[in-house]
């Protein structure tokens, strides 16, 4: 539709109340745009709640059909309510100053470097020329420097920036992209960093570490081609095998190291630019250091996504002039993961930079701009065709999951691994960043600062809380000290209510596999296959238990649980012989035979057959020796009779039977396990669904990240005539549970279920 085929001409004034996500994405002077172009008088303000604007002259119509098919690159109208009210007469337009209130809105999430800031950061003749903190209303920081709603440069970490007669003059003009763009900034009066960008690059090409700020926080950079470095900094920072990611230039650099489709140049080049789960290409013309991704077939890849990154990349270049570089292949890779020291939040503020990293990065690089909230790069993978979520943060934080119908505000407060809390307003529930292992008191803190600081921003207040059942999480021990009305709602069972959730679906089946959830009665769980029904759950099903000898223990140590599975196929016997050189074999030995706690953990099934195989048999990272496996996987393959399904009970003890032969190569092993793995997974929840009357079955947990495990079992299901569905909105691992939870209590006050009062 144009211009010509709207509404007719007809004098009147309207009040437009727009919501949505509709700050920080230059929707006011979007408004006024259209408003000089219509030529209609009135004014355009945010608030609380959005952005109010009034319209008054003859094509004030036309201008709400604009408003209705238009948008900023970053807005997200969700409504556009209508009033007429009576003229007055006012023949100019005016952008007004932000009203306060209690916030109905949002901040949208931070965005990449658009094109039209990379060209002003590279030309020469230009204001903004190597300026590392351009920006406009299309790009740049958002919630990182927000402090409060409505979104405007007093309330951001901006307001110490007096902007000086240049920028002032384009903030004030209708005609220019920062157009009240509250970020705008430039050399004379803008945040300022701390080392020249050639002395950074210098540091990295000779083989130092770098600590770097950010958009988010800092991250921790070196060479991913110098052995030595990355050996180094993996020293440093205690992380013994978890992989590092990596930040290329632009998607002809990440086509050097990884193998790069459609979908993943989309996710690279997108606003949020997430590092993307790809693999890595076997005949890689620039070799990583094998240290960046140890033992795997997958590389975790970015592109730069604030100007500082660009800088360096165009310093590593040559400093080339003209832009033909920016499209070119760059063999300059560097190792980009975040700068937390083991087991910490990330670091955010130049202080703790100095104390926590100083004895890590051999250059602190710090900038004056404060960093309001940390966030960490999000990672995304492709499960069956689609995007994934490992890690959910910048770029995606704080964009709500939509929700199947309105409701009471709740929070759920996720579990202990991978922790997240989720905040529901109206039919939107506003997931947190990813804050981490609540091992520790710093993540505590954090973990304390982001339930008040989304709580804040948000402006509600919860009527009623989720946890998890384990009554010493950190997390539920916090939701407790609240005094809510608390539902405690079972850990599988709230991987399943999150599928539900962001699907819209009353009733839901599906597995939840991951490594450890409390049962109700104590038990470890992790491979279970449930009903949820609202806030109501029955565990359908189940893996056959096997022996957890050490509790904790044997999640860091496989060969622990390849015993286990020698104890499952009556061959303790063997132990010794297929696990020479263990420490107190023989007492392991006597505890299985004595009776020890069960699991029926997934998680710990992998374990197993990575022990078996002799693929790793000690981990120092959760879910390394499962990704080893994984990495080792061509074509799955299924062994005939690999499975037992009797009475919803899973027993994959014949192929753990023939794992424990070992008379084929470890690749082979690997394949036998996870074809086997998905026929089992598929032949038990397709008997459910036929069961129970369900054509659509949730596939969740954390080791639905198997990106094998995954698509297999989503080929499978269809084969079936079953419709997989996974986690998309949120990550399918613990980092969607408070999802779940929040699902489940908001069901229950629903149905009016009697929720308990923990003492304050």
């Amino acid at each position: 539709m144009d211009d010509r085929t709207e509404p007719p001409l007809v004098l009147e004034r309207l009040r437009l109340r727009v919501r949505g996500a509709v700050q920080g994405v230059g929707f006011r002077p979007f408004v006024h745009g259209l408003a000089h172009r219509f030529g209609l008088g009135g004014f355009v303000r945010n608030d609380a709640q959005g952005v109010l604007c009034e319209i008054e002259g003859v094509a004030a119509r036309r201008l709400v059909a604009a408003l209705r098919r238009e948008a900023p690159p970053l807005g997200r109208i969700a409504a556009i309510e209508v009033e007429s009210i009576p003229p007055t007469g006012e023949s100019t337009f005016a952008i007004l100053d932000s009203v306060d209130g209690r916030a109905l809105t949002r901040i949208v999430p931070d965005a990449a470097t658009c094109e039209a800031c990379l060209d002003d950061l590279f030309d020469s003749h230009g204001r903004f020329h190597l300026y590392p903190f351009v920006t406009c209303t299309n790009c740049g920081p958002r919630l990182t420097v927000s402090r409060r709603l409505p979104y405007d440069r007093a309330r951001t970490s901006m307001a110490p920036f007096a902007m000086c007669p240049d920028c002032e003059r384009e903030y004030n003009d209708p005609r220019s992209r920062r157009f009240h763009a509250e970020t705008i900034a430039c050399p004379a009066c803008g945040p300022r960093l701390s080392h020249p960008v050639t002395e950074v690059v210098a540091a990295l090409r000779a083989g130092r570490i770098v600590a770097l700020k950010g958009i988010g926080g800092f991250h921790l950079m070196c060479d991913a081609r110098n052995a030595q470095g990355v050996a180094r900094l993996r020293r440093r920072k205690q992380r013994d095998g978890k992989p590092f990611a990596v930040m290329a230039a632009n998607v002809a650099s990440a086509r050097l190291v990884a193998e790069v489709d459609n979908t993943c140049t989309g996710l690279l080049c997108g606003p949020a630019r997430p590092i993307v789960l790809m693999p890595l290409r076997a005949d890689a013309g620039t070799p990583l250091a094998p240290d960046v991704a140890p033992g795997l077939a997958s590389i975790g890849v970015m592109l730069p996504y604030a100007p500082l990154h660009h800088l360096l990349f165009h310093c590593a270049a040559g400093q080339p002039a003209g832009d033909a570089w920016r499209l070119a292949p760059l063999d300059f890779i560097i190792v980009a993961t975040s700068a937390n020291p083991r087991g910490e939040p990330l670091v955010a503020d130049d202080d703790e930079a100095q104390a926590r990293l100083g004895g890590i990065a051999d250059l602190v690089v710090t900038n004056d701009r404060e960093i309001v909230s940390r966030l960490d790069d999000s990672v995304v993978t492709i499960v069956d065709g689609a995007p994934a979520f490992i890690r959910r943060a910048r770029g995606f934080v704080p964009e709500p999951v939509e929700l199947a119908e309105d409701g009471p505000s709740v929070i759920g407060f996720g579990a202990h691994l991978k922790t997240t809390v989720t905040v529901t307003r109206g039919r939107e529930a506003f997931v947190s960043q990813h804050i981490g292992d609540l091992s520790d008191a710093a993540t505590a803190r954090f973990y304390g600062e982001t339930v008040k600081r989304l709580c804040a921003i948000l402006d509600v207040e919860p009527e009623a809380a989720a946890c998890d059942l384990h009554r010493d999480f950190y997390s539920t021990r916090y939701a407790e000290e609240l005094g809510l009305p608390l539902l405690r709602v079972q850990h599988h069972a709230a991987h399943v209510a999150a599928i539900a959730a962001e699907h819209h679906l009353g009733s839901a089946l599906g597995v939840a596999l991951d490594g450890f959830g409390l049962g109700p009665a104590g038990e470890a769980w992790g491979g279970e296959l449930m009903r949820v029904d609202g806030h109501a759950w029955q565990r359908l099903g189940h893996i056959a238990p096997l022996a957890l000898p050490g509790g904790d223990r044997a999640a860091r140590e496989p060969w622990r649980m390849g015993v286990a599975a020698l104890a499952k196929i009556g061959r303790l016997d063997d132990a010794a012989r297929l696990f020479p050189d263990r420490p107190n074999m023989a007492a392991l030995v006597r505890m299985i035979a004595g009776g020890c706690p069960q699991t029926t953990s997934l998680g710990r099934l992998f374990d197993a057959a990575a022990a078996l195989t002799g693929v790793r048999l000690v981990q120092d990272e959760e879910a390394q020796a499962a990704m080893e496996l994984e990495a080792l996987v061509g074509i799955p393959r299924v062994l005939d009779g690999g499975h037992v399904l009797t009475s919803g009970r899973l027993d994959f003890a014949p192929l753990l039977a023939a794992l424990a032969n070992r008379d084929v190569d470890a690749r082979t092993d690997a394949e036998l396990f996870h074809g086997t793995l998905i026929a089992g997974l598929a032949d038990w929840i397709a008997a459910a669904a036929r069961e129970h009357g369900f054509d659509r079955v949730a596939l969740g947990g954390g080791c639905l990240i198997n990106r094998v495990l995954a698509d297999g079992l989503a080929r499978t299901m269809r084969a079936l005539g079953f419709t997989p569905l996974f986690a998309r909105a949120v990550p399918a691992n613990d980092g969607g549970l408070s999802l779940g939870q929040a699902h489940m209590v908001r069901a229950a006050l629903a149905a009016g279920v009697a929720l308990e009062y923990p003492e304050d």
